[in-house]
């Protein structure tokens, strides 16, 4: 039987010739997502120092790998988002940038609190192709690997993951890895739109000068994420909301962003022509300090004067989960109320937006930052519940 394999870089092969996926990685902490990542792209995508020392995922994590077997190849992007009650935000902006996701499950702990959270919020953010990863099988007996198996079916029934493959894994000692890459290659690839206005989701931006650098030699800013809609090229002029924060007698301005897209690269490989799927990173004619510690992330790019206005009034269509999630107690979620904050997840930005009024299952409400909203886009919404922010539903733009 023919392995699937990971291709190594080769100055040869087109990558906009590929199938594109983004995958996101979820589940509760310490259950092993980023080993997991580790070992099916041999690059761990907890990168930052303070991730490194706390040991947990803090940011998004990025790593990709392009797979083949019997002749299909296939370019996947993975996403790892923080299993970490505190951070459900961004996992939500996670959510936001995927096609799929693997739902880490450990198979001696069983489904936690944030194993709940992460699913419901991969069905707010209207995800249904999920993989499930009975991990860590190798500290458990055979008996125990098969009751955590009923559980999981159990968990899952109903759900949005009721009829999703649950395939037992020891990432650690790389056990069933093979059979997860054969998994990622029989996905359904969503249709793309090219013929659109470009979107691209900022999820980080940066500055990949080192220290001393001679101007001669210097990097324009990076703007990196996923590309949602339409294609963008080198060359290309492009625009940045909401952009910069300026202050003109005691009034905050926000002021479009305008610059020129000079190099793009999907993970390593170096591209003309960008389309939907996959990650990318865009090298701009920006100054660094314009995209420096992930300044832009949250924005939208497009070409020039394709952007909606920014805006602080939004108006949703909603829908509220029946309880609560990620908590042991079982709690009702009470419908929303006037003048009450919610956490929103509008792409890959999060705001806190006031409710000023509510009809049936629609609500009007005053955003703290502005914000580019496009009708018919996914909302995640979040209330402070016990000090922290919980997922209580779902919301479209109208």
């Amino acid at each position: 039987m023919e392995k699937t394999k990971p291709i190594m870089e080769k100055s040869n092969l087109n990558v906009e010739d590929l199938e594109m996926l983004n995958i996101g990685v979820v589940g509760h902490i310490d259950h092993g997502k980023t080993t997991l990542l580790s070992k099916l792209t041999g690059k761990f995508a907890d990168t930052h120092s303070e991730e490194l020392k706390r040991g947990i995922t803090i940011k998004l994590g990025y790593a990709d790998i392009i797979l083949e077997k019997n002749n299909k190849k296939r370019y996947i992007s993975f996403i790892d988002c923080p299993g970490h009650e505190m951070l459900m935000a961004t996992m939500l902006s996670g959510a936001t940038l995927i096609d799929a996701a693997i739902l880490v499950i450990d198979a001696k702990e069983g489904i936690q609190p944030q194993t709940k959270e992460h699913l419901i919020a991969l069905k707010a953010k209207e995800i249904s192709q999920i993989i499930i990863v009975q991990n860590k099988i190798d500290l458990i007996t055979k008996e125990q690997a098969i009751e955590n198996y009923k559980k999981i079916k159990e968990f899952t029934k109903g759900t949005i993951a009721e009829n999703s493959l649950v395939i037992p894994i020891s990432a650690q000692q790389e056990i069933n890895i093979d059979k997860l890459k054969e998994s990622l290659l029989e996905l359904k690839i969503p249709k793309r739109d090219l013929s659109s206005d470009p979107e691209f989701l900022i999820a980080r931006s940066f500055d990949i000068n080192k220290p001393g650098t001679k101007i001669q030699n210097l990097h324009g800013g990076i703007i990196a994420g996923i590309l949602k809609k339409g294609i963008l090229k080198v060359g290309d002029e492009i625009e940045i909301k909401p952009g910069i924060i300026e202050k003109h007698a005691n009034k905050i301005i926000y002021k479009t962003i305008k610059t020129k897209i000079t190099s793009i690269y999907r993970g390593k490989y170096s591209i003309k022509k960008a389309t939907p799927g996959g990650s990318l990173a865009f090298e701009t004619e920006l100054d660094n300090i314009l995209t420096k510690t992930d300044s832009l992330s949250g924005s939208i790019c497009s070409k020039l004067n394709k952007l909606p206005e920014i805006s602080k009034q939004l108006k949703l269509k909603y829908t509220l989960f029946n309880e609560v999630f990620g908590i042991k107690e079982k709690i009702k979620i009470e419908n929303l109320k006037t003048n009450e904050f919610l956490l929103l997840s509008i792409n890959t930005a999060t705001t806190l937006g006031q409710i000023k009024k509510i009809k049936n299952e629609n609500a009007e409400l005053e955003l703290k930052t502005p914000t580019i909203l496009i009708k018919k886009d996914n909302i995640g919404i979040a209330r402070n519940i016990q000090g922290h922010w919980r997922l209580i539903g779902y919301g479209k733009i109208i």
